[in-house]
């Protein structure tokens, strides 16, 4: 078995492409519920969710019936084809975000009632960039500074947390605002709280000062991610969607970690109580499968479409994961998994608290539901950064690891001190309460070294 190992990781250094950051030390054989297992045998307690993806858990029994079911009947098709499975997904996407959306600041166009339905995350943001540019007439796209929306090229020119260098020019017209961060607020009140509404102001009329006329978007996350798991406060939102159409532009919400339950509602801008004009899913709708979805209004596609909207991919209304998208909406509807994900998540958020209270060098707990993160600092002097805060978050994720947690730690420079924990839904309070156990330990361990 040594032998073995030792090749498997040769061939690793021989063939295997680095794509980002490190990989973990393990060989993966198979995964089940909250955990993975390795190779030898050894039970990991999952805190990442599979990248934020497997809301249900790996191998949830009715994913893997579905998948069996609809791979030996229908699983891929000519783009152009459509089966039931497609339209059963998009109609109820379309009715779930009816639900949420009620009684909320809607999109101009209408309630989100259309439905294209793709593969990753990033296709879904290609596919929402592209249809406001083609609606709008307009090709200048907003985002915050800390956002991740894909690697692909219009995901990636709306990408600022990371990967922006040494690939020459992105297309003309992507500008950053500065992240709201109330934790380490860049615009503060008289009493020192965080003055938002003034960094947004001056965040546009820089926008302003840039554009050449030609605002389509403004494509954003609800809570930051990558960047840090940074949650706009209550009210960002609603001003954001002014400042949108004071400029003619739309407003595309990123919720390709918030939607579908995770934060402990159906989707994360019901909190805001706004709608926006685009909504792009992805990760936790195929519950580790590569389904996305873009949901717009009937007005907005209609325009797009008379103006020639294309969007034709290979993998397009795929028969396969638009099955396995109903079967996420089974459950996610029968177990009330949206209630689970809130009762979980304060379960969660006390126990963070806990253990920063018994670590000074723990500064931060936020985030919302099942979608949270910690931010280690200077003990000694406030929300300062820790020194050498990559490396104690590198040591404290490897520590994690041996007592059999696996934690995602924000793998960009300066960064590595803050942690993305977002567990499966369908997690124990057993197996939250052994995550926090770890984790405590972890951080223990490493700063009393």
């Amino acid at each position: 078995m040594a032998d073995e190992r030792q090749e498997f990781w040769q061939d690793v250094r021989r063939h295997v492409v680095r794509y980002g950051g490190a990989f973990t030390p393990e060989i993966i054989e198979r995964a089940e519920g909250s955990y993975v297992y390795t190779e030898e045998g050894r039970r990991i307690l999952d805190f990442t969710s599979g990248q934020m993806s497997a809301i249900l858990g790996h191998a949830h029994p009715e994913i893997v019936a579905t998948v069996r079911r609809q791979i030996g009947t229908l699983d891929h098709l000519f783009s152009g084809m459509l089966s039931r499975p497609v339209v059963e997904l998009s109609r109820r996407l379309a009715d779930s975000v009816g639900k949420a959306a009620a009684g909320l600041e809607g999109s101009d166009g209408g309630p989100l009632t259309k439905v294209l339905l793709l593969t990753t995350g990033a296709e879904s943001n290609e596919a929402a960039v592209r249809m406001a540019k083609l609606v709008t007439g307009g090709h200048e796209i907003v985002s915050f500074a800390g956002s991740w929306h894909g690697m692909t090229q219009a995901a990636a020119a709306a990408t600022y947390s990371a990967g922006r260098k040494g690939y020459g020019p992105n297309a003309p017209g992507n500008i950053a605002i500065p992240t709201p961060n109330a934790y380490r607020p860049d615009f503060t009140t008289p009493d020192g709280g965080h003055d938002w509404q003034r960094q947004l102001d001056l965040a546009f009329a820089l926008v302003d000062a840039q554009s050449v006329g030609s605002l389509a978007a403004c494509l954003v996350e609800p809570i930051l991610s990558s960047g840090g798991v940074i949650e706009p406060p209550p009210g960002y939102f609603a001003a954001l969607r002014r400042k949108c159409r004071e400029r003619g532009m739309l407003l595309i919400l990123d919720e390709a970690q918030t939607g579908l339950c995770r934060t402990g509602t159906w989707y994360a801008f019901q909190r805001d109580g706004v709608v926006p004009d685009i909504l792009t899913l992805s990760k936790t709708l195929g519950a580790g499968l590569p389904l996305a979805a873009v949901l717009t209004s009937e007005d907005i596609e209609a325009r797009a479409h008379e103006r020639g909207y294309l969007f034709y991919t290979t993998h397009v209304s795929d028969p396969l994961v638009a099955a396995v998208g109903n079967t996420v909406l089974d459950v996610l509807e029968r177990d009330q998994l949206d209630v689970r994900a809130g009762v979980l998540g304060g379960r969660l958020r006390d126990g963070l608290l806990q253990i920063q209270r018994r670590h000074p060098v723990v500064g931060d707990v936020r985030g919302r539901g099942l979608l949270q993160g910690i931010e280690l600092v200077d003990p000694h002097d406030g929300a300062a950064p820790a020194a050498g805060a990559d490396r104690i978050g590198a040591a404290v994720t490897r520590r994690c690891l041996e007592l059999g947690l696996h934690l995602n730690v924000v793998q960009l420079p300066g960064m590595g001190g803050t942690f993305r924990i977002a567990p499966p839904l369908t997690s124990s309070d057993e197996e939250i309460d052994r995550g926090l156990q770890m984790l405590d330990q972890a951080i223990g361990d490493v700063t009393a070294a």
